[in-house]
């Protein structure tokens, strides 16, 4: 007599699987991970140790009454909206005031101050210190001079950023000596360590960066000082748009007369890309791909937060193209 024996059962069909959500999680998980990463590795100043009692000193005392000032100033004139905008000041050698995050700049009062080290690091404060201040960090480590930074989104100036163009230089004359040749950053998702360093290439020969998508930043060597540049720049790209309504081409200061313009502002000690060429003229357009070969520190073809983003973005798919294929069944 045969005896019966039980068929296995077929196999089911594997699940579906969705790679959007799977790039999605891995792309967030790896964008924190080299955020930690780098954050750890960065090196603190030479010879440096935090030191928190700057935070109780008369200097700090005053300078967080003037952040204060300078928040109030942001937001009467709408550079900043919400709790967006931020203000830092470099007060020792690894020690920097900040905002904090979520307070609108106009209801600052010296208690919400806080203080951060180079790398980012809370060390006084009741606050917590504002997530965007990974970008002052870059300029402090990347300018020495630099001592105040402030960073906000003014309306018109920002208009420039978001359609990617620059303001056309040899207008008016104070803009020239304060801010002069203007720069503008790729985008990158602000309070990350990729977007903090899209200025890098920039900072050095610039005291002004446009931040594509998202806003300016400006550095001096007060806090105030930084907030007067994103002044200047903000009425300055308000006129540029007022003339551009009369119908009438805008008449631009003759070249030698610039030129007497940059031997001024060099004398002040404020940076200016141009002094490198000789020529006050070579951003007279407000394409930034137009003046790539005039401005070597604007080569966004050679910035290496460029290269960094491909390598990240082969990274992203591999590790994808990897999930999908094992949650498939296929490996």
């Amino acid at each position: 007599m045969a005896t019966e024996t039980s068929s296995p059962a077929p196999a089911s069909a594997p699940a579906q699987v969705d790679r959007a959500a799977i790039e999605h999680i891995v792309r967030r998980v790896a964008r924190e991970y080299l955020d930690q990463r780098d954050r750890k590795a960065e090196p603190a100043s030479p010879g440096c140790a935090s030191n928190p009692e700057l935070f109780s000193t008369p200097e700090a005392a005053t300078v967080k009454e003037e952040i204060c000032a300078v928040g109030r100033k942001l937001w009467l004139r709408q550079f900043v909206d919400g709790n967006g905008g931020n203000i830092s000041y470099r007060i020792g050698p690894n020690e920097v005031l900040c905002t904090p995050t979520l307070v609108s700049k106009f209801d600052l009062t010296p208690d919400d101050i806080c203080m951060v080290d180079l790398e980012g690091n809370q060390i006084a404060g009741a606050k917590k210190a504002t997530s965007e201040i990974l970008l002052h960090l870059e300029i402090y480590k990347e300018v020495p001079e630099a001592r105040g930074v402030v960073h906000c989104h003014p309306p018109h100036a920002t208009a420039y950023a978001i359609t990617g163009q620059v303001p056309p230089n040899l207008v008016i004359p104070e803009f020239e000596i304060f801010v002069g040749k203007v720069a503008i950053s790729p985008y990158e998702t602000p309070g990350t360590t990729t977007f903090a360093r899209t200025v890098l290439p920039f900072v050095k020969r610039h005291n002004t960066v446009l931040l594509a998508n998202h806003g300016v930043v400006c550095w001096a060597d007060t806090v105030t000082h930084a907030e007067w540049y994103a002044e200047v720049l903000e009425t300055y790209c308000w006129i540029l748009m007022l003339a551009g309504q009369l119908g009438a081409p805008i008449a631009h200061i003759p070249e030698q007369k610039g030129l007497e313009l940059l031997a001024r502002k060099k004398r002040h000690g404020l940076p200016d890309a141009r002094f490198e060429t000789g020529r006050a003229d070579e951003c007279l357009s407000t394409d930034p791909e137009a003046q790539l070969t005039a401005q070597p520190d604007n080569a966004l073809l050679v910035d290496p937060a460029h290269a960094a983003r491909a390598e990240f973005e082969a990274l992203v798919e591999s590790i994808t193209e990897a999930t999908v294929r094992a949650l498939s069944g296929e490996i």
